[in-house]
């Protein structure tokens, strides 16, 4: 081979080395933390990471291959959810997904750049989270529960399954501020003009829920009504026992609650919920930014109704609100 020619295919092939490289290089590792404001207990968390898990590898990312998630819990703790909040973001991950008013508020305390994809706020306009819902504007977006007006159809539903109800207490985390501030002013509202008084019951932990629940259950014609929050999801199971105990009957926000043995429950499907917010997960992770992506809000409620428990309350279901039910649990 002549000189000149040696020299200009060794040229060609170390102008290549760098594309075949890059072509024989593993997919950079991406890296995303989860913050639940409740905790690895929850009867609805394996099927959310599941779900998590499942919507991200349809958009290309493997754990273990170009994917690390770390998952982390508040417990239903506010202090507990600030201090991982603080942890989660020192890590920094390349996207934050998160579950819960308390810990939105969290996160944006201590990170206005990486980017945050929310589920289960309530109002995050008012909340202070985003600008608006169309154009978050920021770098947080997500996906909201429900709007503080929810409160009305509760009580509508607990109303048409005990129609002697004249008295209902709304279990709130007075540390969740958007929602005790929205849920009380709205339930006030509510009670104006109408034969009911609605009491707004501040709960922090499981001794304020059964020291608060025991209280109320002294007069007749009680009824319960549980907005979601982490620290009522916690203590799920306690808050139903209660009820049935005092014979106390109660409308719960998510399907779980009705399954876990309250008498029903109106909502949204959590599940759903966060997987589609790993979409966006997914979509950040490819380049999209958070403030191009408007928050969503859901459009799809279901009635879960427990027959056991109804019958164990001594309450009989209106047909109205049979035929009405999208599951019915014997």
């Amino acid at each position: 081979m002549r000189r000149r020619e040696f020299i200009s295919l060794l040229g060609g092939a170390v102008a290549s080395w760098p594309l075949t490289a890059r072509a024989q290089q593993p997919d950079r590792m991406r890296r995303v933390g989860v913050l639940f404001a409740t905790g690895e207990s929850d009867p609805d968390t394996p099927a959310r990471i599941a779900a998590m898990r499942h919507e991200l590898q349809s958009l290309g990312w493997s754990e273990g291959k170009n994917l690390r998630i770390d998952v982390r819990y508040g417990d239903g703790n506010t202090k507990v959810i600030q201090d991982r909040a603080i942890q989660l973001v020192d890590s920094n991950p390349d996207v934050i997904l998160i579950l819960g008013t308390v810990v939105a508020s969290a996160v944006q305390k201590v990170s206005r750049s990486i980017p945050v994809v929310f589920t289960q706020v309530s109002d995050p306009v008012q909340a202070g989270i985003v600008s608006s819902l169309a154009h978050p504007a920021g770098n947080i977006t997500g996906f909201t529960t429900y709007e503080y007006s929810m409160v009305g159809k509760w009580l509508e539903i607990l109303r048409e399954i005990s129609p002697s109800t004249s008295r209902v207490l709304l279990l709130l985390n007075p540390e969740n501020v958007p929602q005790w501030t929205g849920y009380t002013r709205f339930s006030k509202s509510l009670a104006e003009g109408r034969a009911i008084e609605i009491d707004p019951g501040p709960v922090r932990n499981g001794d304020e829920i059964e020291g608060r629940i025991e209280a109320f259950s002294r007069k007749q014609n009680g009824g319960l009504i549980v907005p979601p929050d982490a620290v009522t999801a916690v203590h799920l199971q306690l808050i139903i026992d209660l009820s049935v105990r005092h014979r106390v009957p109660a409308v719960y926000p998510y399907r779980n609650w009705a399954a876990s043995g309250g008498l029903l429950s109106y909502g949204i499907d959590v599940v759903d919920q966060f997987r589609q917010a790993s979409r966006y997960v997914g979509r950040i992770l490819k380049g999209e930014k958070p403030a191009d992506l408007p928050i969503q809000a859901p459009t799809e409620f279901k009635i879960v109704i427990n027959l056991k428990t109804a019958k164990a309350l001594g309450l009989t279901v209106p047909p109205s609100l049979f035929a009405r039910a999208d599951e019915v649990i014997e």
